[in-house]
């Protein structure tokens, strides 16, 4: 079954997401302008919008340079729109009683709010730890989901820095001023480290992990 314009351009945004690159990002690591693959170049102009869809030619580069296969790519498409963007969510005092769950475990009933996951957009990256400098909280291997363009981090908040000298950083902010940071690991056996804002390229919160 062909591709809609939508599922194929959704398709693109995953795999930027799968190899933890901005859809910029990964476009020059095909060889390919910074901008092919921005939301801009998604439609003519006109009223309404003309829809523009990648050429042959980048996507074969795109697949080529993440290893991609087709099949691969295609089932990125299809995960991008059947995602759901909310989860069900109750309190753990109330999960425990009847009248939640049906008889397969499943939720039920209307007693459940929605926890937002995190939607598709250039800003979010996805990492993987490395190092135990955040266990047991987050271990080697696991993948954390990361906004870049999250609003200005606050004292607690878990987030991901780069800093001018190369470091990605996963920690915790222990304490910030306008001059300086000051990241924790949850791992007692490593100390705390201050930072100067201009050490720092980015500081994006985690949204969420794998685990």
């Amino acid at each position: 079954m062909p591709l809609s314009h939508a599922q194929l351009w959704k398709a693109i945004d995953g795999l930027a997401r799968h190899e933890g690159l901005s859809v910029s990002a990964l476009a020059r690591r095909a060889g390919l302008d910074a901008t092919s693959f921005n939301p801009s170049k998604r439609f003519g102009p006109g009223e309404p919008a003309r829809p523009r869809w990648p050429s042959t030619e980048s996507l074969t580069r795109i697949l080529t340079a993440t290893g991609l296969s087709l099949g691969d790519f295609a089932a990125l498409a299809h995960d991008a729109i059947e995602r759901p963007s909310t989860v069900p969510m109750l309190g753990m005092a109330q999960a425990g009683q009847d009248g939640f769950f049906d008889d397969a475990g499943l939720p039920v009933g209307d007693g459940w709010e929605q926890t937002d996951l995190p939607r598709p957009k250039d800003s979010l990256l996805s990492l993987r730890i490395v190092g135990d400098s955040m266990a047991p909280l987050y271990r080697e291997g696991d993948r954390v989901i990361v906004d870049r363009d999250a609003t200005e981090a606050r004292k607690g908040d878990r987030v991901v820095v780069r800093t001018t000298g190369g470091e990605t950083l996963a920690k915790e902010v222990a304490a910030l001023t306008a001059k300086v940071v000051t990241l924790a690991s949850v791992n007692p056996a490593y100390e705390p480290r201050t930072l100067g804002r201009k050490e720092i390229v980015w500081m994006g919160r985690i949204l969420w992990v794998s685990q």
